[in-house]
């Protein structure tokens, strides 16, 4: 703050005071720390034996953490910011953390060399923006990286005692543990309200780590290798749990590319009508949007990693039970809204309702000009309104 080194606040921005950006700094610097520890340590000869891939992982994290602060600073165009993330996962690429065959059922299918490189490119440029897409709310996205990463961590486990370890297995469990330790010391000073935000640079380096991983683990397995490989649903958990992991930020980076093309748009336009903006017109506040992005990634990313320790039906039944709760939590404020709005339509003239509780009547043309706001005390002024609305109603019941 005493060096001014953070941008304006945008029209699509939650907060609205000025807030540092360059969270993402501070968790590369820890995250090249703990990969000089590790080299240290025994345990890790296997990884640091060919140390090409490690020096790859680094690179392409230095490149996207100078991207994203020179975008947290300057706001960069989209172009300049594709091209880093391209020149970053092609260096991944081409020293070996790629996908070189994908597993299915009964076995592996390979892909040349030109196929994998296209392929490896385009999921860590995809789950970067993907991650980026969703950092819109204090503390969301490393909350989500500690729930998405522990799981894989735990999925990293399990491979190591199905088949022989290998260093890709080793490098792998070695990013999530180093990310989700990243994650985990970042989000106190990011959790709402935040005193600092991890930025493009911290949202695209937690995006590169996670897919590095991903590829790493995925790119490796050769599912007949697997004693769970016997079961039709586990034996696809290889291929199914990286996007189980990341399914928030896919579902969310998904409906932003079709809005934003629909619209004759460039699909890397800014724009305030993300998964956490909707989350927060419908009446949410801060916390709780972000706990349900939290709940949703949960019972999705643990419910498929469930298929490992349980029968199918037991596992469909947790993601069922889940699933509903999340659906009846998230749409929540909508039937308390719905229920306010009813009771302003029945009062009568002889009904005392507040002021501030009529433009909760959609039928009423100066409805049409007041929109409710995006930030906690607006929020919280809309409550007030509905408690108010529901007040007037039961008093009119009881009399």
């Amino acid at each position: 703050m005493k060096y001014r080194l953070y941008p304006a606040i945008r029209e699509r921005d939650v907060h609205k005071r000025p807030t540092p950006r360059l969270g993402g700094v501070a968790m590369f610097l820890g995250i090249l720390i703990a990969f000089g520890v590790a080299s240290q340590l025994p345990q890790f000869h296997l990884i640091f034996a060919k140390p090409g891939p490690i020096f790859a992982i680094l690179g392409a994290a230095l490149i996207i953490v100078l991207i994203g602060v020179a975008d947290d600073i300057w706001d960069l165009d989209w172009v300049t910011k594709l091209a880093g993330q391209i020149i970053a996962a092609g260096l991944l690429a081409w020293q070996g953390v790629q996908l070189t065959s994908l597993p299915i059922v009964g076995g592996i299918v390979v892909l040349s060399s030109y196929t994998g490189l296209i392929v490896t490119v385009l999921a860590i440029v995809l789950v970067m923006n993907a991650i980026n897409f969703i950092d819109g709310l204090d503390g969301l996205v490393a909350g989500v990286a500690i729930i998405a990463n522990g799981v894989f961590f735990i999925y990293s486990w399990i491979l190591a005692t199905n088949i022989a370890q290998t260093e890709y297995f080793n490098l792998a469990s070695l990013i999530t543990a180093v990310l989700i330790g990243a994650c985990v010391g970042f989000l106190p000073l990011n959790w709402h309200p935040a005193k600092l935000f991890m930025g493009d640079a911290g949202a695209l380096l937690v995006g590169l780590l996670m897919a590095t991983s991903a590829i790493s683990v995925t790119g490796s397995v050769d599912v007949g290798q697997l004693t769970f490989a016997k079961q039709l649903v586990p034996a696809f958990i290889p291929i199914l749990l990286p996007f189980a992991i990341l399914i928030v930020p896919l579902l969310d980076f998904g409906l932003a590319v079709f809005r934003r093309l629909r619209a004759g748009k460039s699909p890397f336009s800014a724009d305030r009508k993300h998964l956490h903006h909707r989350l927060l017109d419908m009446g949410h506040t801060d916390i709780p949007a972000v706990l349900i992005f939290y709940a949703w990634t949960t019972v999705v990313a643990v419910g498929c990693l469930l298929f490992l320790f349980m029968p199918a039906a037991r596992a469909l039944t947790f993601i069922a039970i889940g699933l509903v709760v999340c659906t009846v939590v998230t749409l929540s404020p909508l039937t308390r809204r719905k229920a306010a709005e009813t009771a302003v339509q029945l009062a009568g003239p002889e009904d005392q309702v507040p002021a501030v509780a009529a433009h909760l009547d959609p039928l009423d043309a100066a409805a049409d000009t007041i929109s409710i706001g995006t930030d906690t005390d607006d929020n919280a002024e809309s409550d007030a309104a509905q408690d108010a609305a529901l007040d007037a109603l039961k008093k009119k019941e009881t009399t």
